[in-house]
This record gives C-alpha cells, structure tokens and sequence, in this order.
C-alpha cells in the first residue's frame, strides 16, 4: 500500500516544528529505584540527590550530582507573593483616584471614627450600669449574711446573670475600641502611603 507523499511531507514538517518549539527547553535525564530511566523538565523530588543529566538539543551538555529542587521552586512565582503585589497596586490605584488631598483622608476616618466611637461610648454606659446593678445585688448578698440569713435561690440566680452580663459587656467594649484603634491605624498607613505615592516627604 502506497502513502501519499503529501501526507508524509504534512508529518515531517509537524515533527519539524515540534523538534523547533521543544528545542529550547530544558530537558532532564534521571534514573529511578528500579534503574529505569526517565525524561523529563522537571525531577521529582524523590529522585533530587540521584545523578541527574540534563540534555540540550539531544546532548549531555551538564550533569547534576544532586539536582537542586529548591532552586527549581524558587524559579517559579509564588501565588501569594503574585496575588499580594496584585492586591497592593489595586490599593494604591484606590488610593490615588479616592483620594485628591490628605484633609479627604482625614475626614474619611474621622466619619468611619464616628460610628465605631459611638458603640464605645454605647457599651461604655451599659457596662458601668451592670456593675452598678451587680454591686447592689452583692450589697443584698452580705445584708443576708451578716445576718445570717438563707440567701433566696433567685438572688444567686441575679448574681450569676450579672456577672455574665458584665463579662458580655465588657468583651464588647474591648472589640469595639481594637477596631477604632485598626481605624486609626489603616489610616494612619493610607496616608503614609498616599504621601508615597505622591512624592512627599513621609510624616515624622
């Protein structure tokens, strides 16, 4: 049977052209466990401290007595260093289109301030009225003692929601001042960094 002599002129100039784009990488020569050997671009890294042969255009141009793999990781980008600097350079364009001077950096927190130092003040109140509450029923409490009297089952039941109702109190209170101090802080940092961007002198 006859083979059409276009058909191998298509198949010889495909291999051509995969010899073309396959010649400038890197190819790699290992042998496993088993001595079977293998090709390929990268070495697995059970096979790192083997001898290692790396090829170029069909030639043993260098050996590796130990192919060093974390130099091969490190060639490649990290996704997280990628996605930071991604997200960084979106920051700053936020920045820069936000923002026309330092003063509109300013009044922007001083609006976010107000709402986050309004549940300060909010929980600031209930709290000292918990306590003021729990100290009266602790006051019932050692009236009863000192007399030597029972101490009624729903009294007790009054301190103990007390207690927990200050330690509520109290939790909020503290997240409520953590995140009017990460206002402050984030920007305190955006106007650092706007004065970056800007050319300016940073604040001292």
């Amino acid at each position: 049977m006859m083979i059409d002599s276009k058909l191998l002129v298509a198949a010889a100039a495909l291999c051509a052209a995969m010899v073309s784009v396959n010649a400038e990488a890197k190819l790699y020569k290992w042998v496993d466990k088993n001595g079977q050997t293998h090709y390929g671009e990268t070495i697995p890294p059970e096979y790192a401290n083997r001898d290692t042969k790396l090829l170029e255009k069909g030639r043993v141009s260098e050996r590796n007595d130990g192919f060093d793999v974390k130099q091969q990781q490190e060639s490649k980008v990290d996704p997280e260093v990628a996605r930071a600097a991604k997200e960084a350079k979106r920051h700053d364009e936020a920045l820069l289109n936000t923002y026309s001077n330092e003063k509109e950096i300013d009044l922007s927190r001083d609006r976010n301030l107000l709402q986050v130092e309004a549940r300060v003040n909010s929980y600031t109140t209930m709290l000292k009225s918990a306590k003021e509450s729990l100290d009266g029923l602790y006051k019932e409490r050692d009236a009863l003692t000192q007399k030597k009297r029972k101490i009624p089952q729903s009294l007790t039941d009054d301190i103990t929601e007390g207690e927990a109702l200050i330690a509520k109190r109290q939790k909020e209170l503290d997240t409520s001042q953590k995140e009017m101090d990460g206002v402050k802080a984030r920007y305190a940092a955006d106007k650092q960094r706007y004065r970056e961007l800007k050319g300016l002198e940073p604040i001292k």
